[in-house]
């Protein structure tokens, strides 16, 4: 079974979309310098692992967590743009779009890495989206910007930091209370492995933070591989494969029943507002369904307005009855599978490129982390309790789909571990300045980087 259809593109359109594809790839072997370098920062520093083994290692439990990890975070990326509007645009538009995006990315990103500065991908790709986003809504209107997915957005990665020191700087002291053999507040041995109880707890907390960041940081590249394929192959893209129009028009039809039925039995007009949205929302929809396939832009915009308006009224206290409103609430999630997914082959290229990347440039990251943060260098302990916050704190950000920055958490937990073991002196104030710095300035630059070639590549195109 082919993946996708190019013969709906001109071969200019077929070549530059598998262009942009390719790009996709080569931003995420980019991230593989910077967020999954992170990942074997401690057990290659502390000699746990030889590095090729510990590349290939957490190559695999990165593949492990992106395709368990499902498609939440992926979603909260994709929802950042208007995709729906970028749908419908003239051909040199779309290519506008995704090459500013990609370009600004990578520039970012490969800058950063070459001075060696564990800078975030996450802020890269988030800050050239809205950028892109800003401009389109200042030329075309429409929806913009997701603005209260750019503030959840937000929050995450600014908050994520702060806990991920704090976190590290009371279980370093919560430790060195707990466990009596000292051993492991030893720095590393030049070209020494620890002994073997060291070497395991190493091994799984690389184990987890790979997992992890696979189920998180892997899924930023998914969604934007999935936004490049949606801006192209709409037809094809915007909703699943399997996408069932008269199976869902039943759907439909249950959902129009159960609310209309509900409303009748109200009397409050605020409760019966919410609902008249839910029934708006599903004449629309039966009228493009009784079409057929053929929108499926359209089919999916009316879908995601449906699910919103429903999940909104399943929220009114006493307006359905306790089973409908569960069965509401699960036609609900179903609804949003149709358009809310990724093929398993996207996400086996996304990890094969953050595979790759790991393996050729973490040798800058790894020093970074283990001797330029603090001024001693990293204990055992030290590395295992900055791994073991990161991959916590990772984890509860992918069940509440939010994207937050490896690079950013496991540095902040490595200092508050350095802060722990002889305060704020033992921090190298060099090496936390350019970190902070690319961490304010990431999104900013990006945003008018991205925007302004938007603009530009418009402009030469149009």
């Amino acid at each position: 079974m082919n993946v996708f259809d190019l013969s709906v593109l001109s071969s200019g359109g077929a070549a530059l979309l598998i262009f942009f594809l390719i790009a996709v790839l080569a931003f995420e072997f980019v991230n593989g310098f910077h967020d999954t370098a992170n990942a074997v920062a401690t057990v290659i520093y502390t000699h746990s692992l030889q590095p090729t083994v510990a590349v290939i290692w957490s190559g695999i439990f990165n593949f492990l967590g992106v395709i368990t990890g499902g498609v939440g975070v992926a979603m909260g990326i994709v929802k950042l743009l208007p995709v729906n509007d970028m749908m419908v645009m003239p051909f040199f538009e779309s290519a506008s779009i995704i090459a500013a995006v990609l370009l600004a990315a990578i520039i970012w990103n490969l800058g950063t890495w070459y001075f060696g500065i564990p800078s975030s991908s996450s802020h890269t790709m988030i800050g050239a989206l809205l950028g892109v986003g800003i401009v389109f809504f200042w030329i075309h209107g429409g929806d913009g910007v997701n603005w209260g997915k750019a503030q959840e957005i937000a929050l995450a990665l600014l908050f994520s930091p702060f806990f991920g020191c704090f976190a590290a700087m009371f279980l370093m002291w919560f430790f060195a209370k707990l466990i009596k053999n000292k051993e492991i507040f030893h720095e590393p041995e030049r070209g020494k492995a620890p002994p073997l109880w060291i070497r395991a707890i190493l091994i799984t907390t690389c184990t987890l933070v790979s997992f992890f960041h696979g189920s998180n940081d892997g899924q930023k590249g998914v969604g934007l591989f999935m936004i490049v394929l949606m801006i192209f192959l709409p037809a094809q893209f915007a909703l699943h494969r399997d996408f069932d129009a008269t199976g869902l028009l039943t759907t439909v039809n249950k959902v129009e029943q159960t609310v209309g039925g509900a409303m009748q039995k109200q009397k409050s007009k605020r409760k019966n507002e919410a609902a008249q949205e839910v029934l708006e929302a599903t004449a629309d929809l039966k009228i493009l369904l009784s079409q057929g396939e053929q929108n499926r832009p359209g089919i999916r915009q009316e879908l995601q307005k449906l699910n919103k308006h429903l999940k909104t009224t399943t929220t009114v206290k006493s307006f359905f009855k306790p089973q409908d409103r569960e069965e509401m609430k699960h036609i609900a999630d179903d609804l949003a599978k149709n358009y809310e997914f990724a093929p398993r082959w996207v996400v086996l290229l996304i990890s094969l490129a953050l595979g790759l990347g790991t393996m050729i440039g973490w040798k800058r990251i790894v020093v970074t982390i283990g001797e330029k943060i603090g001024k001693s260098h990293l204990t055992y302990a030290q590395g295992a309790t900055a791994e073991l916050v990161a991959s916590a704190t990772i984890a509860m950000s992918t069940i509440f789909h939010a994207p937050v920055s490896t690079t950013h958490v496991l540095s902040s937990a490595v200092a508050g571990t350095m802060i722990a073991k002889n305060g704020r002196k033992n921090l190298q104030k060099s090496t936390l300045i350019t970190i902070l710095s690319a961490w304010i300035l990431t999104l900013p630059v990006t945003i008018l980087l991205s925007g302004g070639l938007y603009a530009l590549f418009r402009y030469i195109f149009q």
